[in-house]
């Protein structure tokens, strides 16, 4: 790869990546690719991703979403992505991956969009839950993400009650993600290893791992 810094320079090198680093069959490419599209068509109904990133989707929102699966275990459980929007990361692990996934989203005109790409791409271990997630069935989840979704400590603090021992958590905060893993109380902190993000030199993702109980969240 001719990528700097081993960070994704453009379209072909993040295909590139998808393929050697995830080995997509090719229903998989297929799904991959109808995904984009469709993506692509609603965004001209509603923003679901800045007009601006459509030209280097792939990296910015496809490998983007893909990588996580690079910093997961390799388990079969419950896989929980919080304020799933249009699906990222969602709709891309959904795709690569057959195990069950809770896409979280509040917003109705989302939901209809997640519902209607499950339904085309017939992916039928993914739920959508289309709630707060506050008002969300507790479920404990092997693997809980969040892209965008909120501040650190009120991201822990909405769903430490899906996590268990055993859970892994993937967190993309971008560029500032040791900025908000400093201000958690130091209990929550030793969970947490960051990982450089391939899509962005400047970003970064937040890998824990484990569960945050009554002690811990009142340990600083």
């Amino acid at each position: 790869m001719d990528s700097q810094d081993g960070v994704l320079q453009n379209e072909e090198e993040a295909r590139a990546w998808i393929g050697d680093a995830l080995s997509p069959t090719a229903v998989q490419w297929a799904q991959l690719e109808r995904f984009v599209a469709l993506l692509i068509a609603e965004n001209a109904q509603q923003n679901l991703i800045a007009a601006s990133t459509i030209p280097t989707i792939w990296v910015r929102h496809i490998a983007d979403s893909a990588q996580l699966l690079a910093l997961d275990r390799d388990g079969e459980g419950l896989w929980v992505d919080l304020g799933s929007g249009p699906g990222l990361p969602g709709l891309v692990v959904a795709i690569l991956r057959a195990r069950p996934i809770l896409l979280v989203e509040s917003r109705r005109r989302r939901c209809d969009f997640l519902r209607a790409v499950v339904a085309e791409l017939d992916l039928g271990h993914v739920e959508v839950a289309e709630a707060p997630l506050e008002r969300v069935e507790t479920r404990p989840a092997a693997t809980i993400s969040a892209r965008a979704f909120a501040p650190l400590d009120r991201l822990i603090g909405l769903s430490t009650r899906f996590s268990t021992e055993s859970t892994r958590w993937l967190l993309p905060k971008g560029r500032n993600a040791v900025k908000e893993l400093a201000l958690l109380p130091e209990a929550w902190q030793r969970m947490f290893h960051v990982e450089q993000s391939r899509t962005d030199a400047e970003s970064q993702i937040l890998v824990g791992d484990g569960q945050i109980g009554a002690k811990q969240r009142g340990k600083r």
